[in-house]
């Protein structure tokens, strides 16, 4: 993971992650399984702030930076699955570091709204189901982040068949990645985890029916992002 260019002496426990000035930007991330709607319901979360005159940078995991993009390919194509969660939890954390300090914490510190598909979440759901002991997955997301956390988490939560079926009409005649041709009890684990990391963390996270209409789960997206950040609250009627 230093091959991405990280000092890890370069920053003290004390300032770790931070990107609390007066210009900081907000950080939120899109979580659910496969065929949720979340590439659909960034794009439409983006085009709103942008209305607003909010500057909102949409990226992905894994990828959205060069490094991390190398790394994805990887992961997806299955070429690290012989090796194990554990391996693939290592190779998530090493994109995970080219991608917030390459492009997430600059643009926090620049004042932007970045809006992820994918973040930690989604290793300690994927890899943690798959067998990675939490231990592990705890101290690779401290060396990745740094103390980074999402101000909002959206997890959009619909039943694994709905979404796989999704997600096969979507993929055409494509093959499934690495992660979609599992089981589907392995997919229902998934989403078991994922309303767990809500559960556990409602400051945090919020589950969208993703049953709904794309209409309706835009709105739904919006109504949380508009109760969490209240300088988007105070500057618009009610939510639509």
């Amino acid at each position: 993971m230093r091959a991405f260019g990280r000092s890890y002496r370069g920053r003290g426990q004390d300032d770790a992650g931070d990107v609390s000035g007066a210009t900081r930007g907000r950080f939120v991330t899109f979580e659910g399984g496969e065929g949720a709607g979340k590439s659909t319901q960034i794009s439409r979360l983006a085009r709103r702030l942008t209305a607003l005159g909010r500057d909102a940078l949409l990226t992905r995991e894994p990828g959205g930076s060069s490094g991390a993009e190398i790394v994805r390919h990887v992961l997806l194509s299955g070429a690290a699955r012989a090796f194990g969660s554990d391996a693939e939890a290592m190779l998530f954390a090493a994109a995970r570091i080219d991608h917030v300090d390459r492009l997430i914490r600059p643009a926090l510190e620049a004042g932007r709204w970045v809006l992820c598909d994918r973040f930690a979440d989604s290793t300690r759901v994927y890899q943690g189901t798959g067998g990675t002991d939490p231990g592990l997955i705890d101290a690779l997301e401290r060396i990745a982040l740094e103390g980074l956390k999402p101000d909002l988490t959206l997890i959009i939560d619909l039943p694994v068949e709905i979404g796989l079926a999704r997600a096969a009409v979507r993929r055409g005649a494509a093959e499934t990645d690495r992660f979609e041709a599992d089981h589907v009890e392995i997919h229902e684990r998934r989403r078991q985890a994922f309303l767990a990391i809500a559960a556990a963390e409602p400051e945090r996270c919020a589950v969208i029916d993703g049953t709904a209409t794309p209409d309706a789960v835009e709105a739904a997206v919006w109504a949380a992002v508009r109760g969490r950040f209240p300088e988007l609250a105070s500057a618009l009627g009610p939510p639509h």
